[in-house]
């Protein structure tokens, strides 16, 4: 029972949930707690799926008739039968090739992503002017993107000063450094990472491009402390067609009609914030409580004889 409680839970938090939560709007009117809710499915999603297969593969140590617990495999074959066996080696072994897929592209992900930013910060240093703690590019388009990391830095075009007067660049700047400040691009390299692990049957691009939008608007709502909404609106405009380069967090998007209507439409609410908060300490608290805990005393008065 706990090993279907918990491949239903993992179930329902990779596929139904995260479809019902990306179409709502409200996570725009609390983009830091619809962050932590999206960080809350993630994590309960992956403890669900290890913790199936972990449920299935504990039968091999379940008590036979004698009264004590399986202490090898070949102990379990012997009460299991053939068939029963590999199915439940077969779940452990699925569940370690899960984990180690997860390790693999968590590293696959931090590795690549580091190695994009030095090799465009390095194009960037060598073909940009440094001016005021920004590196300029003699490009007419108008641009700004940000290069996170320990060497960080805020690029920006000649199109761009020449377009965006003082308070709209000051915006922007605001919206590239509230990136930085806040390593938004470490968030994304979860959600990166757990949608690589995963196969393309299995995994869904929901949750990647919606905390996408998420972290965007949580840089837009510190520009719009420092500026206003209304030079972030025409900075976003602006910069709405320039190129984001890979690995870098850049003021223009798809989304961009969205950020900007989103700007002139009611501001955030602190109750849909506080019920968001809520349910991403009940993803994670409830299922512990109900079946994690249950199944983890079981497991370990069985160990214990």
């Amino acid at each position: 029972m706990s090993a279907l409680a918990f491949a239903l839970l993992a179930v329902l938090l990779a596929g139904p949930v995260p479809a019902l939560l990306a179409r709502a709007s409200w996570p725009l009117r609390a983009p830091r707690a619809a962050v932590v809710l999206w960080q809350s499915i993630a994590i309960a999603a992956v403890l669900s799926a290890f913790s199936a297969g972990l449920a299935i593969a504990s039968a091999l140590y379940l008590p036979g008739p004698d009264g004590l617990p399986g202490r090898d495999l070949l102990d379990a074959l012997n009460r299991l039968g053939w068939a029963s066996w590999l199915l439940h080696v077969g779940a452990l072994g699925l569940t370690l090739l899960v984990g180690a897929r997860l390790a693999v592209a968590v590293v696959r992900v931090a590795i690549g992503t580091r190695r994009r930013r030095a090799r465009h910060r390095m194009l960037v240093d060598l073909l940009g002017v440094s001016r005021g703690g920004l590196r300029i590019l003699d490009v007419h388009q108008p641009l700004a993107y940000c290069l996170p990391g320990v060497r960080s830095r805020v690029v920006v075009s000649e199109g761009t000063l020449a377009t965006l007067n003082d308070s709209e660049m000051a915006a922007i700047l605001s919206h590239e450094r509230a990136h930085l400040r806040a390593r938004h691009d470490l968030v994304l390299e979860a959600f990166t990472a757990v949608h690589a692990a995963f196969p393309r049957f299995v995994r869904s691009a929901s949750a990647l491009d919606s905390v996408r939008l998420l972290v965007e608007l949580l840089a837009d709502d510190a520009a719009v402390r420092a500026a206003g909404p209304t030079p972030l609106a025409r900075a976003l405009v602006a910069c709405a067609a320039g190129p984001r380069p890979s690995g870098a967090l850049a003021a223009g998007g798809p989304h961009t009609v969205l950020r900007v209507q989103r700007l002139a439409g009611d501001p955030n609410s602190p109750l849909l914030c506080a019920a968001a908060y809520a349910a991403a300490v009940a993803v994670l608290v409830v299922p512990t409580l109900a079946v994690a805990i249950p199944w983890l005393t079981e497991l370990h008065r069985l160990l214990s004889h």
